[in-house]
């Protein structure tokens, strides 16, 4: 009988191990709406070009190219679109739906621009568990929808019309909610219908008197309920050699 009850505690113990690294493997998000081209370079330095249902894992730098949008689904319901010339890294996400407590999303924009829309991370347990990060500020999202365009080395030619014209430095729009745009110089909270703007990593962000001409409203679909013309194979992955 003992030996009986040793072998039920060492399997359930195995089918637990197993579910938590299936758990673990599931992957951050999945590419739903796919117009051009997108690729990923995974953490061993691997490059791929993905395709509608490929996954999204921590650790991964996205890029799409000319005239290319890719939006994204996260596992606690996040989504973002990815414009066209747009790099991002996906630095850290960790979601599991009873530990609140250690949830965290980060994703590093490095150029380009996105529309981000937020899920469960930041809506429980840690507000400030949410962020994106650019070349002039740290961008919190708390319950809330916008866009970030990254115009910090002037060059944002193709992400959005015209975008190449304005100022170097990061704008931000808010639709929904609210976002925090913090760095160096200071922190200043952008509400819905808000512009905000950071030059530079030291210079604190403010609030600009209207659109500055980011011409953001323009995607072929729209986040979370999209549709519109969409373009990609059948969700397997491509090696660039």
């Amino acid at each position: 009988m003992n030996r009986h009850k040793r072998l039920l505690s060492q399997a359930g113990f195995l089918m637990l191990a197993l579910f938590s690294v299936a758990a673990w493997a599931a992957g951050a998000g999945t590419v739903t709406h796919l117009s051009g081209t997108l690729s990923v370079q995974r953490p061993d330095g691997s490059v791929r070009i993905l395709s509608q249902k490929s996954e999204v894992n921590p650790g991964d730098t996205l890029t799409t190219q000319r005239d290319s949008y890719a939006q994204i689904n996260f596992t606690d319901g996040s989504s973002l679109t990815m414009r066209p010339n747009t790099q991002i890294k996906v630095e850290q996400y960790n979601f599991v739906q009873d530990r609140p407590q250690d949830d965290g999303s980060f994703l590093r924009l490095v150029k380009g621009g996105l529309r981000t829309v937020t899920g469960l991370v930041g809506k429980r347990g840690n507000q400030d568990a949410y962020k994106i990060g650019t070349n002039t500020a740290t961008i919190g999202i708390r319950g809330s929808s916008g866009d970030t365009i990254d115009n910090s080395a002037g060059s944002c030619e193709g992400v959005t019309p015209g975008c190449e014209k304005l100022p170097a430095g990061v704008y931000h729009t808010t639709y929904t909610g609210s976002y925090i745009m913090q760095n160096d110089g200071g922190t200043q909270i952008i509400g819905e219908g808000q512009f905000g703007f950071a030059r530079d990593p030291r210079t604190p962000p403010v609030i600009l008197p209207g659109d500055p001409g980011l011409n953001v409203s323009q995607l072929p679909f729209a986040l979370g309920i999209g549709s519109g013309r969409v373009q990609g194979g059948s969700g397997q992955e491509c090696v660039v050699r």
